[in-house]
């Protein structure tokens, strides 16, 4: 397809680089950090009505570079979502200065363009080239609050480890170049079935990429930045990186290995298998003994992606639907657990668990959010959470993983102690002597408003996937490879 034909299929991401423009030069004249967030929830709203179902292209489009099929729709629809969010729960967040409002929407709208691209990449030096801006502008976020030595030292963090992973999966790259003498993957998916090609090469080659996107979806042994850059990041970034990149990386996890290096999915099945064991039980038991909470959601999301790498390793219809299913759980309980951590903070000033002591006396609403989103993370029925970890399981037992599913249970149920911890300290404790008292923010009051809209929001689709999960199955039914 031409570049010119190509252009009518990519509206949505031509919205939002205008919007992000427009949203850094306003920010030099308005320091507002309410209305400049509303103006890209507009941007938002405009790219989401541009991307109705006839605007699927019947071809890859910018020369092969991308394809805008249902696979890539769902998860820039994720985008939206993760984003969107973003924006709401940071209008209310103490930290941040109206003075950077303009820089800091920017960022966030100029990384979702970057990670609508990265979903729809069907080359893999296009992946490299979106998931690169991804990581780029996420340094930049996490340490956004450059007065803040934790906050400047999450980003360095995230940084190193980020360009040691980058550097890995590029290596990987150039060795698919070397064996197909192409990156595009629909080319070299057809080499695979029709052309001998070296096995073990090939397999080198997907363990260097693999390395370099498990950093993106925070799996062992590339997890290590995870607490120290979860802990340090501004809150409403943290909830960003632990739902954005991530479902991102598992997008293009899909697309490389299940979709056109599916041939040699045998070879490669048994390790990743056991990296979503060790995946589910380091972050289990690391989250145990945490004492703040943004750290001990960092490590849970480390046991969740190991949860969603079981859908993965099984590479079936149903595994898939599990994956992208549980990726949409994930990221509604996830984000609305932060958003009730800012509030929280913003009042208390801590982010100390045990400083959540009798907070259900004190705001009984926002305890009451928390320990849903919380119980969702846990797998309670009848939440979001419960029905993804379902699908994820009867796809391993059906395709007769069955060591995969009794470890996932036991995860579980393991996993359950440290998310009731939370809930046991917010109903059951009293507030200790010299604890900070809760207070109402009052500094931004239309700031207040917004986190609470975005917690609605994300408490209506736990609900909603939970107790309804047809729709929502029929929706991922729908957008699958």
């Amino acid at each position: 397809m031409s570049v010119l034909l190509s252009v009518k299929y990519f509206f949505p991401e031509i919205i939002l680089t205008g919007f992000a423009v427009t949203v850094l030069i306003l920010g030099l004249f308005l320091k507002r950090r309410v209305v400049l967030g509303s103006f890209c929830l507009l941007g938002i709203l405009a790219a989401v009505l541009l991307m109705p179902q006839s605007y699927r292209a019947t071809s890859p489009l910018f020369s092969g570079m991308l394809i805008n099929d249902s696979f890539s729709e769902f998860f820039k629809e994720i985008v939206f979502l993760v984003i969107g969010l973003v924006i709401l729960v940071s209008m209310g967040y103490r930290a941040f200065s109206d003075e950077d409002a303009g820089e800091y929407y920017f960022l966030l709208l100029a990384v979702a363009v970057a990670m609508m691209i990265a979903a729809s990449s069907n080359n893999l030096m296009m992946i490299y080239i979106a998931l690169e801006a991804v990581s780029l502008m996420s340094y930049m976020l996490v340490g956004f609050l450059k007065k803040d030595p934790r906050s400047s030292e999450a980003g360095l963090k995230y940084f190193l480890f980020g360009a040691l992973a980058t550097g890995v999966m590029l290596y990987g790259i150039s060795f698919i170049y070397g064996l197909f003498g192409t990156t595009d993957l629909v080319v070299v998916s057809q080499m695979l079935t029709t052309r001998n090609v070296n096995i073990f090469a090939s397999m080198i080659a997907l363990l260097l990429i693999l390395a370099g996107l498990s950093f993106k979806c925070a799996l062992v042994p590339f997890h290590m930045w995870v607490p120290d850059a979860y802990q340090g990041a501004p809150t409403p970034i943290t909830a960003f990186i632990s739902a954005g990149p991530k479902a991102i990386g598992f997008a293009i996890l899909i697309r490389v290995f299940l979709k056109n290096f599916f041939p040699l999915f045998p070879a490669w099945s048994e390790m990743v298998s056991v990296i979503a064991i060790i995946t589910m039980t380091a972050g289990n038991i690391l989250a145990i003994n945490q004492e703040d909470i943004k750290r001990m959601l960092g490590y849970s999301s480390i046991a969740q992606a190991g949860y969603i790498l079981i859908g993965f390793v099984v590479g079936t219809a149903l595994g898939i639907q599990g994956m992208m299913f549980y990726i949409l759980a994930y990221i509604l309980m996830n984000l609305g657990a932060f958003g009730c951590v800012v509030l929280i903070s913003n009042g208390i000033k801590s982010d100390c668990i045990e400083e959540y002591s009798g907070l259900s006396k004190r705001e009984p609403v926002l305890a009451f959010l928390l320990a849903v989103f919380l119980l969702s993370l846990a797998g309670i029925p009848p939440l979001a959470g419960f029905f993804g970890k379902f699908l994820v399981f009867a796809a391993a037992i059906e395709s007769r993983y069955y060591v995969l599913a009794v470890a996932g249970v036991i995860n579980s149920v393991l996993a359950i102690y440290y998310y009731v911890k939370v809930i046991k300290f917010m109903y059951l404790e009293e507030p200790r002597a010299g604890m900070p008292a809760y207070k109402e923010p009052v500094f931004s009051p239309a700031g207040v408003l917004a986190v609470k809209i975005a917690l609605i929001i994300a408490l209506a689709g736990v609900l909603a996937a939970g107790l309804f999960p047809g729709f929502f199955v029929g929706w991922i039914s729908a957008s699958l490879l």
